[in-house]
């Protein structure tokens, strides 16, 4: 059974939108202002993080975001190379090769495809089908980057959610010298 693992990067307030500033937020690109002299850390960390799954899950909009921005190197090579998932309620062809489209009931297929692949699936962006995801309880483990800024305002990893999710820590490290990398277990009910 797979193991669906979501990891994303946030500001100390939990904002997750628009973090290299191309989406039009008026306070996006935290992600190069605030945490510039770790990127290369957070590049070694997020590409081991690649290597070692066995599968992308994405909403829709994650995938065209990630079909339209290129990152040369190790991380692209297995991102374009592993297999992906993208849940799409419009029909629309995924923006990357080795991608199949989940449609229907999300939590119906999400389950089955967690049931098909042994290892790691992991989740990059796709706030909407993140909150889906722990809505349902079929989210193994959180991974969280936070950066060191406060941003007052945006889109938060965790809002509208509708019942607590209780959650235990299992590893915290710095990245470079201002990131904190925390990886979270959610608690089986």
């Amino acid at each position: 059974m797979g193991k669906i693992v979501i990891t994303t990067n946030a500001t100390l307030d939990g904002v997750v939108e628009d973090p290299d500033g191309k989406e039009g937020f008026d306070r996006g690109g935290w992600f190069y202002r605030f945490g510039e002299a770790d990127v290369a850390a957070w590049d070694a960390l997020s590409t081991r993080q690649a290597i070692d799954a066995d599968a992308l899950l994405l909403g829709r909009r994650t995938d065209t975001w990630f079909g339209v921005r290129e990152r040369p190197g190790e991380w692209q090579d297995r991102v374009l190379a592993m297999p992906k998932y993208v849940v799409s309620t419009t029909g629309d062809s995924p923006a990357r090769p080795n991608s199949t489209v989940l449609n229907g009931n999300a939590v119906e297929q999400i389950s089955a495809l967690r049931a098909e692949v042994d290892g790691e699936i992991l989740v990059y962006g796709s706030y909407t089908l993140i909150h889906t995801l722990i809505e349902h309880h079929l989210v193994d483990e959180l991974r969280l980057c936070v950066f060191p800024v406060v941003l007052g305002s945006g889109r938060r990893l965790f809002d509208d959610l509708t019942e607590p999710h209780p959650m235990h820590l299992t590893d915290l490290r710095r990245i470079g010298d201002g990131i904190m990398f925390y990886t979270y277990e959610f608690e089986k009910s």
